[in-house]
């Protein structure tokens, strides 16, 4: 891949001397969904999949952008002085939005730099390509400007604050912490609300985590996603005045069941109640995959799908579809849809003698019903962002 992107730095911008190689990873959210911005648990994992960069440095203020996934755009300029979001400047705005989050903080780009993209995750499968790339360009930014003050988790949060205020996506904090702080062969156990964190071994047993694209597109500044934190924090205020919580993570399931007549309104009672339960979920989750207790992780799974599709409305038809097929399947211990939702890709833990036979079975029936070819991506769990060379 560096030879790669050498040859490509070089066709693009005449230059392959003194270029500096990063890579940030992709996420893969086990269980969790919708429970960062809420102060609840996740529980997600960073993926071999991800986005790379070539970088050189110039002599004068500009910044020169170049996707190879999108080379047709060419070489996307900007100043550094001239930072504000665009629609003309596409995915550019996501860097662009990190390097403003810096200088916000007081750090500021003392030159320019030219810039080579190239990224392996689907666009808008939900496996985070957004984050990976705002992770990436802070470590870029963190490496080539000599900001030691800055971080890995500093840098999630730059990243967040990007996507936030930026670029108009209220996400919560799991997808750039994952990309920053990955552990190779391990999932991270995030409480959300205080950042503090543990490792968890992925152990399996005889199965693997697969990963189906439904190839539904989504885009999350365009979808429901800020209508839901928005139904999230509505529900959070009533609850408030009579729990005194500070974030719906806060609450036990059955502090909840004793508080929800407060919610007379059904669609936030239905937002709040999946918040609540989801974040109990992902803690009996990670329980269950340190004592080994596979099936019940996966039930556990199947469990979160309900919640994401029933009560806070994020799933769609075709992701159902492909999670209501894993069901079906004996060899598949759990399947739930994975990321923001309304499209992307859904998780399953499948036993690896059943591999073949669960994408042979699920490419086929989604093929007939929809038209669609459905990707399968054998999930390898790595560490977080680095530079390379």
């Amino acid at each position: 891949m560096i030879t790669r992107l050498y040859k490509e730095f070089n066709k693009v911008f005449d230059s392959n001397d003194d270029i500096r190689v990063y890579f940030a990873p992709g996420r893969v959210n086990l269980i969790g969904e919708h429970t960062d911005y809420n102060g609840g648990h996740v529980f997600p994992c960073a993926l071999t999949l991800g986005t790379y960069a070539a970088v050189k440095d110039r002599t004068d203020d500009k910044i020169c952008f170049y996707s190879m996934t999108f080379a047709d755009d060419g070489i996307i300029e900007t100043g550094i002085s001239d930072l504000h979001p665009s629609a003309a400047d596409g995915w550019t705005n996501y860097p662009k939005g990190v390097i403003w989050a810096y200088e916000k903080r007081g750090m500021k780009l003392t030159h320019g730099m030219d810039i080579l993209i190239y990224g392996n995750i689907p666009n808008g499968s939900g496996l985070s390509s957004s984050a990976s790339l705002e992770v990436l360009t802070g470590l870029i930014l963190k490496d080539t400007f000599g900001f030691e003050s800055v971080s890995m988790v500093d840098i999630a949060l730059i990243g967040q604050d990007a996507e936030n205020n930026f670029n108009g996506c209220n996400c919560g904090i799991m997808d750039q912490f994952a990309s920053a702080m990955g552990k190779k062969s391990h999932a991270i156990f995030l409480d959300t609300n205080t950042l503090n964190y543990e490792y968890a071994p992925v152990k399996l047993k005889d199965a693997q985590i697969i990963i189906t694209n439904s190839n539904v597109k989504h885009s999350l500044v365009d979808s429901a996603y800020n209508d839901r934190r928005r139904d999230c924090e509505n529900a959070l205020k009533i609850l408030q005045k009579t729990c005194g919580i500070r974030t719906l993570g806060d609450l036990s399931e059955e502090q909840f069941e004793d508080a929800k007549t407060a919610l007379s309104d059904p669609v936030l009672y239905k937002r709040a109640k999946h918040a609540v339960y989801e974040n109990q979920r992902t803690i009996r989750a990670k329980n269950a995959l340190q004592n080994n207790d596979i099936p019940l992780f996966g039930k556990l799974m199947n469990d979160s799908h309900t919640s994401l599709r029933d009560d806070y409305e994020v799933s769609c038809t075709e992701v159902d579809y492909l999670v209501e097929l894993a069901w079906k399947l004996p060899q598949v211990l759990g399947s739930r849809i994975t990321g923001g939702g309304f499209g992307g890709c859904t998780v399953s833990i499948v036993e690896t003698a059943a591999a073949e036979i669960f994408q042979e079975n699920l490419r086929k029936a989604y093929q007939e019903k929809f038209g669609l070819n459905a990707e399968f991506y054998l999930a390898d769990i790595d560490n977080g962002a680095r530079r390379l060379l």
